[in-house]
């Protein structure tokens, strides 16, 4: 699946001179936690939720947006965050030059992405012009379906598919040795025996089988090498 597959369209974005009454009243009446800025058609920034409340701070009463020993060091505030403390429009609230992503990128990247930049949203263009956005609940979304169609599809898979897919996925893992390990399937319950080296390696080896279709249970039967040598 990729961004265009699970992206939010048409899109609810405003003008750099909205007035962030107005951005407030659209996040609260169409309850989205953040709003693209649009200039000409193309994506100028992002207002979002976090914004605002940086924003709402610096009201009589707010929380003080710096901590005690830096407005000791340093009286007034930053020229920008000064800005963006006491903003009335888009333009001086919004986060600029976003990061953005085209509609072919997979699902895996967007989420590289939102978690790199520590974001909850990407707008997604094409060429400079703004089609969509995906957020991080888009991503849960798209879990949730997956993991429905796994279930849905699990009555399908019998033991030698299981174990099949199984193998072919752990064959791909440098953690995995076929000659210190042995898996084998029996009624959907996945059994390993053998040896592993370490309990992160035996987690690993489990969220394997819990992830393929038709997988009842798994049943860990390795002794972890640290236990062996114990033994011996």
């Amino acid at each position: 699946m990729n961004a265009q597959d699970v992206m939010t369209s048409p899109v609810f974005t405003v003008a750099p001179d909205t007035p962030v009454r107005d951005i407030s009243a659209l996040l609260l009446v169409r309850h989205i936690s953040g709003v693209p800025v649009l200039d000409q058609g193309e994506v100028v920034g992002i207002v979002s939720k976090s914004d605002l409340l940086h924003r709402y701070e610096a009201e009589p009463g707010g929380a003080p947006p710096h901590p005690w020993w830096q407005r000791w060091v340093q009286r007034t505030a930053p020229p920008r965050d000064y800005v963006r403390a006491h903003a009335l429009r888009a333009a001086d609230l919004m986060t600029r030059e976003p990061v953005s992503i085209a509609e072919d990128f997979s699902l895996a990247r967007v989420a590289q992405l939102l978690t790199a930049y520590r974001i909850q949203r990407l707008p997604v263009v094409r060429g400079r012009r703004l089609v969509g956005i995906v957020t991080s609940g888009d991503l849960v979304k798209a879990l949730l379906r997956q993991a429905e169609a796994d279930t849905s599809s699990a009555d399908a898979c019998d033991d030698a598919q299981i174990l099949a897919r199984l193998v072919a996925e752990l064959e791909r893992q440098t953690w995995w040795s076929r000659a210190w390990s042995h898996v084998s399937v029996d009624n959907g319950i996945v059994m390993y025996r053998g040896m592993v080296g370490n309990e992160a390696e035996r987690d690993a080896a489990r969220v394997a089988a819990e992830g393929i279709a038709g997988v009842r249970g798994v049943v860990d039967e390795q002794l972890c090498t640290i236990e062996w040598q114990t033994m011996v």
